[in-house]
């Protein structure tokens, strides 16, 4: 076979079973759900919601940590921007940042940025770039 096989990395969501109730009613489930990314797509699913931009429209991510369960389990839009949360435990997830604003999954705006709690935060960092310098 000639060439190179594309590059793809899936990275499943930590899921917190207390919080089932919040995050089962829109069928998002252990081991489906997650961000995939390939050489082109950064996809992130949560049950019958989908983000899905370019590779090149993602300029990087940083760990979060330390929520609140009540503002961070289930899909929840931010109060302070357009950000989108796709929440499965309230420890820590990855906010990703997009170059130029993806369509809206929820709400009436587009979405400039998008928390998701997978199981390996600085995997994901790593693989789609740090948007903070080290501290």
């Amino acid at each position: 076979m000639s060439g190179s096989e594309p590059s793809r990395a899936f990275f499943p969501y930590r899921f917190d079973a207390r919080f089932a109730p919040l995050w089962a009613p829109l069928a998002a489930w252990p081991g489906r759900d997650g961000v995939t990314l390939t050489d082109e797509v950064f996809r992130a699913t949560f049950g019958v919601l989908k983000l899905e931009t370019s590779r090149d429209n993602v300029i990087g991510g940083h760990v979060t940590e330390g929520y609140h369960w009540y503002k961070a389990i289930g899909v929840r839009l931010s109060r302070v921007d357009d950000g989108l949360t796709f929440g499965t435990n309230a420890n820590r997830g990855v906010c990703v940042h997009f170059r130029d604003v993806v369509p809206r999954v929820i709400g009436f705006k587009p979405h400039s940025a998008l928390t998701v709690t997978v199981a390996d935060c600085a995997g994901l960092v790593q693989a789609i770039g740090c948007d903070r310098p080290a501290g």
